[in-house]
């Protein structure tokens, strides 16, 4: 899915074809008010606006980056981000799956340094009263997302990952890490002010659409998409509500042994396991979840290993993943399933022409049903059959290209969708400005 963005771009010449009318659209629309628009109409910039600030708030709030590198500026975490966000837009459910395994693997990892921690001296407890504060989610999500730095002669040395931090708890080669779930609220730039932001501007959306429908006021097929967008970004922001959120550093841990730490960590950038070409980054990265969903074994890019972080879309237990896998199927799945239905909402939406609705009609049908014939698949994947194995990989690229594309057409006829709208798009709902927006 990570391809997405590029076959909308290929798409862009064959839309602005068809959007040779737009700029007519656009003058008729502002011709019909050169005043400022009364409270019972809106434009075609005013709806773009309220569906782009809605998607703003939304998915910008949700995404909870892993931990930068300790050497990388501010330019690429922003632009990693935005690769991130851009990702959300396109194929939300790809990021609840990335969210659901971050969850369940933070739900086991602190499970596991509980019973850890209870297997620590008494004198160690005493000396350091935070060991004994139970370990939440929070600090489950901080370990996976790169929290704890490893450092060996007063440098530093290599992201560690949970296995291997319990490893070298167990071994006595570092101390237990004292950091409780306050210090790491602190560390985190999540407010309440911009959840707050996002939460009322997506109330206002949703109302207004709401009210639109009761009024037998049409819809557009942008409301409709970015409805479908924000409801799964939600579901996304409930994985993620306890990890912190824009952490710009990891917590230090110091090795205390006398001999030097092993070579071969997951995130050592002197490492030489990893020697793969930086282009695999932009690929692996992205398409993480599912690898690790239908059992690929562990990938970390040159780049990542090199920055010494967590992968941008990565920091999730593959173990983990693969004893919850059908819990994270079934998420996805489900998830993919509703991104369709709702964009079935437009089903009998005002299409310039026949074959636009149905095409419309059989992406979202396709969006629909791809993700359960998936879910069947998977089940002849995950069983002790060769010939099933082999029939059901064939299927699910099948299934997971047909999904590309069908994604992809509902994207461009959304487009082409704003060159001409019906007359009553434009009346609005008198008392939804009276509730605070974007």
């Amino acid at each position: 899915m990570t391809l997405l963005p590029y076959a909308v771009l290929l798409y862009i010449p064959f839309v602005y074809a068809s959007l040779s009318s737009l700029n007519g659209t656009i003058a008729t629309t502002f011709n019909v008010s050169d005043s400022p628009p009364s409270c019972g109409t809106r434009t075609l910039w005013s709806v773009i606006w309220s569906c782009a600030a809605t998607l703003f708030a939304c998915t910008w709030t949700a995404i909870h980056p892993n931990i930068p590198g300790m050497d990388e500026g501010k330019v690429i975490v922003f632009c990693r981000r935005l690769c991130i966000m851009i990702m959300a837009l396109v194929a939300p459910e790809l990021m609840i799956t990335w969210a659901a395994n971050q969850f369940l693997s933070a739900r086991d990892t602190a499970k596991a340094f509980n019973d850890a921690f209870g297997a620590q001296p008494h004198q160690a407890r005493s000396d350091n009263p935070d060991i004994g504060e139970n370990w939440t989610v929070t600090q489950g999500f901080f370990t996976w997302m790169g929290g704890f730095m490893l450092h060996f002669d007063d440098k530093s040395r290599a992201t560690l990952r949970p296995d291997e931090l319990l490893r070298f708890v167990r071994e006595g080669s570092v101390d237990v890490p004292v950091i409780i779930e306050a210090d790491i609220k602190d560390r985190s730039k999540g407010d309440a002010l911009s959840k707050g932001i996002a939460i009322l501007q997506l109330a206002w959306f949703v109302l207004q659409l709401v009210a639109r429908y009761a009024q037998n006021l049409p819809i557009t097929l942008l409301e409709i998409d970015t409805l479908a967008v924000a409801a799964l970004t939600c579901i996304t922001y409930g994985f993620w509500w306890k990890k912190p959120k824009d952490v710009g550093r990891p917590h230090a841990i110091y090795w205390k042994a006398t001999t030097s730490p092993p070579r071969k960590l997951a995130y050592d950038k002197i490492n030489p396991m990893f020697s793969r070409k930086d282009c695999s980054h932009y690929f692996t990265s992205c398409v993480y979840p599912i690898l690790t969903l239908m059992g690929a074994a562990t990938f970390n890019s040159s780049r990542a290993v090199r920055s010494r972080r967590v992968p941008s879309v990565g920091g999730y237990d593959e173990d983990s993943a693969g004893r919850h896998r059908t819990t994270i199927l079934l998420i996805g799945c489900c998830s993919g399933a509703v991104f369709g239905a709702i964009h079935c909402l437009g089903w009998n939406d005002a299409f310039q022409g026949r074959t636009e609705q149905l095409l419309w009609r059989v992406a979202s049908l396709e969006i629909v049903l791809t993700p359960v014939a998936i879910l069947m698949l998977s089940y002849f994947l995950w069983a002790d059959d060769s010939e099933g194995e082999v029939v059901a990989s064939v299927g699910l690229v099948v299934g997971a290209l047909i999904y590309m594309v069908a994604r992809v057409t509902l994207i461009v006829l959304l487009l082409m969708s704003l060159r001409t709208l019906p007359p009553g798009v434009y009346d609005t709902v008198a008392w939804t400005k009276f509730i605070p927006h974007m």
